[in-house]
C-alpha cells in the first residue's frame, strides 16, 4: 500500500489549503450580515477552484447556517445543493467528519422547507432534494412522509396530503424531521386548514400540557390554536390563549409565522381595535419576513383586519407604516392601508399559484378576506401583567436589575439621544465620530452584551504587518475595545474590535448606561486613533 494512500480509496486524499483554513477563521469573526455571507462565497467559490473538497464543504456548511441566522431562508437552495452534489460526487468526503451527514440530511429538509415558504424556487428543486433524502434516510422515514404532506398540502392536493399525513403519523420518530414538539404544531395547522378543528385540538394537546420537551411550547401551540377554539365555541380558551402566546410573540423575532393567526383571531372576534393596535405594532416585520409564505399571511390578515375596521367606523384611524427600499414612511388611513396589504398578499398568492401551477393559496387569500364575526364579541380577560400593545413596553426601574433586553438597549440610546437602526436580526448600529458600533445580545438566553467598533478608516492591503503592530500596541495599553485586523476579500484591512459582557444575573438602566458609554467613548477613541495613523 502506498503512502498516503486510504485503503481503497483510487487517488491521495484532499489536502487543506492553509490559507482557506484561515479565512474560514477570519469569516467566523466578521459579524452577521452580507459581508460574511459573501466571505463564506468566496471562500467556497476558491476552494473549488484550489481542488480543496473539505475546505469547500465547511465553507458552504457555514454559509447555509448564516443564511439560517442571518435571514432569506430561500437562499440555503444553491450552497445545499453544491453540497450534495460534492457528496454524491465524492461519498468520501465525509469520512473523519462526524456528524456532517446528519447535518447534510437536516439541511435537504431545510432546504425542502424553504422551497415550500417562497415561490422563487422551482419544486421541482424541492422535489429533488427530498429524493435525496430518502435515499439516505429510507423512503418509509416519518421525514419524508412529513415533508411530502406538507408540498402536497401546499399546491392544494389535500386528499394525497392526507395520505402521506397517515404515513407520517404512524412512522417512527426520526432525527432528521425536527423538534417533536414543533412537529405537533405543524400537524395541528394542517388539520385547522382542512378543517378538523377537533382533531388539531386533540394534536396539540401535549405541547399545551407539558408533554413535549420544547423551549418554543406552549405558545406556539397556542397560537394554532385560536381559531379552532374560536370556531368550536371554546371562545374563554381562545381569548386566554391569545393573551398568553402574544405576550411572548410579541417581540419574538422568529414569530411572524404566528401572527398572522393573532391578527385574525381579534378581527373575527369582534375586536377591531385590538387587532388595529397589534397590526400597527408588527407592521415594520412584514419588510423583513420569516419568508413569503408567512409574508402573504400576515399581509392577507391584516388586510381583513383593515376591512373589518372600516366596516366597524374606524376608517379615520391612521397607522404608519415606515420606510423600506423605495417606499417612504408614510401615516396611512385604514382603508388605504388595507387596500395596499390586500394588493401585497394577492400578488404572493399569485406568484406561489403561478410556481405550483394550482390557484390554491389565491383562493385561500380570498376566504380569508371574506371572513368575518360569526357572533358577539369575545370577552378578553384581564391581562394579569401581560403587555398591551398600546403599552409602553416594559422597562425596570433605574436600580432594578432586570433580564437584559434589546427593549432595555435600544431605551439607554434613546436616552442618550444617539441615531441608530436595528436591523432585522435584531442588530442595533449606529455611527460615533469614525467609530461604526453594534450592539447585539449574545447567548442562550440573549443574556451577553456584545458591543463590535469598527474603524471607518480602511488601510491598504500593503499595510497589514503595521496593522497588526497597531492592534498589538492597543492591545497592550489599553483594556477596551479588544482589536484585531479583518483582511477584506479586496485587500483593504478593516481594523475593529468588541467588548463583551456578561449579564446572566441580569443588569439595571443605569448599569447599562454605563457600559454603554463605555463602549462607545473606548470604541470612539479607538476609530480615532486608527485615524491618525500616517
Amino acid at each position: 500500500m502506498t503512502a498516503g494512500f486510504r485503503p481503497g480509496a483510487g487517488r491521495p486524499p484532499a489536502r487543506r489549503d492553509p490559507a482557506l483554513a484561515s479565512a474560514l477563521a477570519g469569516a467566523a469573526d466578521l459579524p452577521d450580515g452580507e459581508a460574511r455571507l459573501a466571505e463564506l462565497d468566496r471562500i467556497a467559490a476558491r476552494a473549488d477552484a484550489l481542488g480543496d473538497p473539505h475546505s469547500a464543504l465547511d465553507a458552504r456548511f457555514a454559509l447555509v447556517a448564516a443564511y439560517l441566522r442571518y435571514g432569506g431562508r430561500w437562499r440555503i437552495i444553491e450552497p445545499v445543493r453544491r453540497l450534495l452534489a460534492a457528496v454524491d460526487g465524492s461519498p468520501d468526503l465525509l469520512d473523519g467528519r462526524p456528524g456532517d451527514a446528519e447535518l447534510l440530511r437536516r439541511h435537504l429538509r431545510q432546504a425542502v422547507e424553504a422551497a415550500i415558504g417562497t415561490p422563487r424556487i422551482g419544486l421541482d428543486l424541492a422535489q429533488s432534494f427530498l429524493d435525496a433524502l430518502a435515499r439516505r434516510v429510507g423512503e418509509d422515514a416519518g421525514v419524508v412522509a412529513q415533508l411530502r404532506c406538507r408540498l402536497a398540502d401546499h399546491r392544494g392536493d389535500e386528499p394525497t396530503a392526507r395520505q402521506w399525513y397517515e404515513r407520517w403519523t404512524a412512522a417512527e420518530a426520526d432525527p432528521e424531521a425536527g423538534c417533536p414538539g414543533c412537529l405537533l404544531v405543524r400537524r395541528a395547522d394542517l388539520l385547522a386548514g382542512w378543517g378538523d378543528d377537533r382533531a388539531a385540538l386533540d394534536t396539540l394537546r401535549p405541547a399545551l400540557d407539558g408533554g413535549v420537551d420544547c423551549t418554543d411550547q406552549p405558545e406556539r401551540a397556542l397560537a394554532v390554536g385560536l381559531l379552532p377554539w374560536l370556531r368550536t365555541g371554546a371562545t374563554a380558551r381562545a381569548a386566554t390563549a391569545h393573551l398568553r402566546a402574544y405576550r411572548r410573540h410579541r417581540r419574538e423575532r422568529a414569530a411572524l409565522p404566528y401572527l398572522a393567526a393573532q391578527l385574525r383571531f381579534c378581527a373575527l372576534a369582534g375586536h377591531p381595535d385590538r387587532a388595529l393596535d397589534i397590526l400597527a405594532e408588527q407592521l415594520p416585520r412584514l419588510d423583513h419576513p420569516y419568508d413569503d409564505l408567512s409574508a402573504m399571511e400576515f399581509a392577507a390578515a391584516g388586510a381583513l383586519v383593515c376591512a373589518l375596521a372600516v366596516e366597524a367606523g374606524r376608517d379615520g384611524r391612521r397607522v404608519r407604516r415606515p420606510g423600506h427600499g423605495d417606499r417612504p414612511a408614510a401615516e396611512l388611513d385604514v382603508a388605504t392601508l388595507g387596500t395596499d396589504l390586500s394588493a401585497e398578499a394577492t400578488r404572493l398568492a399569485g406568484s406561489f399559484d403561478a410556481r405550483n401551477g394550482t390557484g390554491h393559496h389565491a383562493g385561500r387569500i380570498a376566504a380569508w378576506l371574506a371572513g368575518r364575526p360569526t357572533g358577539d364579541p369575545v370577552p378578553l380577560p384581564e391581562p394579569d401583567g401581560v403587555d398591551e400593545p398600546d403599552d409602553e413596553p416594559f422597562l425596570p426601574s433605574a436600580e432594578e436589575p432586570a433580564p437584559l433586553s434589546l427593549t432595555q438597549l435600544t431605551a439607554v440610546l434613546d436616552v442618550r439621544g444617539d441615531v441608530y437602526a436595528v436591523d432585522a436580526a435584531g442588530v442595533v448600529v449606529g455611527r460615533w465620530d469614525e467609530a461604526v458600533v453594534q450592539f447585539r445580545l449574545l447567548g442562550g438566553h440573549g443574556e451577553i452584551l456584545h458591543a463590535r467598533v469598527v474603524a471607518a478608516r480602511r488601510l491598504a492591503a500593503g499595510r497589514l504587518a503595521e496593522a497588526y503592530e497597531f492592534c498589538n500596541a492597543w492591545n497592550h495599553d489599553r483594556l477596551l475595545p479588544k482589536a484585531y485586523v479583518h483582511e477584506l476579500p479586496g485587500g483593504e484591512l478593516v481594523l475593529a474590535g468588541d467588548v463583551t459582557t456578561d449579564l446572566a444575573h441580569g443588569v439595571a438602566p443605569t448599569q447599562l448606561g454605563i457600559l454603554v458609554d463605555a463602549a462607545v467613548s473606548t470604541g470612539v477613541a479607538y476609530a480615532r486613533a486608527v485615524a491618525a495613523l500616517p
